[in-house]
């Protein structure tokens, strides 16, 4: 491995999939988390930042020592480490390590340890009162940081160490072929792939009976522990993954899409709460017959990130299904924000997508009307209604093809 100080993190492991694992991460933890280089720079786009963070973040001198805070708090073990930031909050931190080199960190965090004694408001205010921030709105920001208990952050952090160090090891392993790096050189054409060759990628790195058996451990140790919902959701994480690793040329039942639906709701209702209301009403005639992989799961998430997520009450996700003639009309409708027509039309000319929320608008939606298409003919696919202020509905139109 002498070659290996030529290659960087993002070259070892696609930046894209370390995305989607963080983004999984975050979601099914609700803690903030972002990949940082040896120095201490983000390498993924931050996911489930808080308010706080952010906004020290928003000043050149926050963002420089939020910098060289993470740079000190990667590189200052080898194994998993929880720590105090330079503004008072509590992070961890899960250095990645291959060959005795340091070449990266996986941060997570944002949070406030439950058993803290001393006052950490006014200790967070000495560590940034240089910085020229306006009090009111720093107190208000840091009023709603998520208080958690130690073990919960250290069983995060064991977590993230686990998963990065193998999926890196892995991928450091694989260079060893010529074939991988030829890969390398080609990365702005791999980049422009579509979600289905990145889905390949994450399961020629990932050995799944390892992440599996992680998960099911932690869901034991739960269970042990009575904390009966973290059992649930990690239950719900380790099928959700199960599912999406496997082949994605391999046509599945509507039914088991509908439970890989079911088990990513689950994980968003512990993030969401009673703000989004979800329903699924799939006729049982139907569930038996085939249907692309991830056909789904892009446009529930769709509704929720960009429709529901920035409504203060919420709304409601309604999944539904009907056979009509020789088609299956399956219906993804929420009363979300909505969009225009001009951002409809915009979304199925392939225009380049707007970043929300380091999400990409419209992306998930094409890819699922471009597979359909691929596999049932072009006369198949995605129809979408939209209104400003009222909701979104997405109608896929699949031939009826029972087994």
């Amino acid at each position: 491995m002498q070659a290996l100080n030529r290659f960087t993190l993002g070259e070892i492991v696609n930046t894209q999939i370390l995305q989607e694992i963080q983004d999984k991460f975050s979601e099914a933890t609700g803690l903030a988390a972002v990949i940082v280089d040896p120095e201490g720079n983000p390498i993924t786009k931050p996911s489930n930042f808080t308010k706080f963070c952010s906004y020290v973040r928003s000043l050149p001198q926050g963002l420089t020592r939020c910098v060289q805070c993470d740079d000190k708090g990667g590189r200052r073990n080898q194994k998993p480490f929880v720590y105090t930031c330079h503004a008072g909050l509590t992070d961890l931190a899960a250095p990645i390590v291959v060959e005795n080199q340091y070449i990266g960190a996986f941060l997570a965090g944002q949070v406030i340890l439950l058993q803290e004694d001393n006052d950490v408001k006014s200790n967070m205010f000495c560590c940034t009162e240089d910085l020229g921030l306006e009090e009111a709105r720093l107190s208000e920001f840091f009023d709603i940081v998520e208080v958690v208990p130690e073990k919960r952050i250290k069983a995060a952090a064991d977590l993230i160490y686990i998963m990065s160090n193998y999926i890196v090891e892995i991928g450091v392993a694989n260079l060893a072929g010529k074939h991988l790096v030829k890969e390398i050189k080609a990365k702005a054409e791999l980049e422009t792939m579509l979600r289905a060759t990145e889905l390949k990628a994450l399961q020629s790195q990932v050995n799944p009976h390892f992440l599996f058996n992680t998960l099911n451990t932690i869901a034991r140790l739960a269970m042990l522990e009575g904390a009966t919902q973290t059992q649930e959701v990690v239950y719900a994480l380790s099928d959700l993954l199960r599912n999406n690793l496997r082949d994605i040329e391999i046509l599945r039942t509507l039914e088991q899409e509908v439970k890989s639906i079911k088990d990513y709701l689950l994980i968003q209702k512990m993030r969401f709460g009673e703000r989004i209301q979800t329903y699924i009403d799939v006729d049982v005639s139907v569930m038996e017959m085939k249907i692309p992989p991830l056909t789904l799961q892009p446009l529930v998430e769709n509704a929720i990130i960009h429709g529901l997520e920035s409504k203060v009450e919420g709304g409601v996700v309604h999944i539904s299904g009907r056979l009509e003639g020789e088609q299956v009309i399956l219906i993804v409708k929420d009363t979300g924000i909505g969009i225009s027509s001009e951002e409809v039309a915009a979304i199925f000319r392939e225009e380049k997508r707007k970043q929300i929320h380091g999400q990409t608008t419209g992306l998930g939606i094409i890819n699922v009307h471009k597979r359909i298409q691929h596999y049932f003919g072009n006369e198949y696919g995605l129809t979408m209604e939209s209104k400003l202020g009222e909701g979104t509905s997405i109608y896929i139109r699949l031939p009826y093809s029972p087994m």
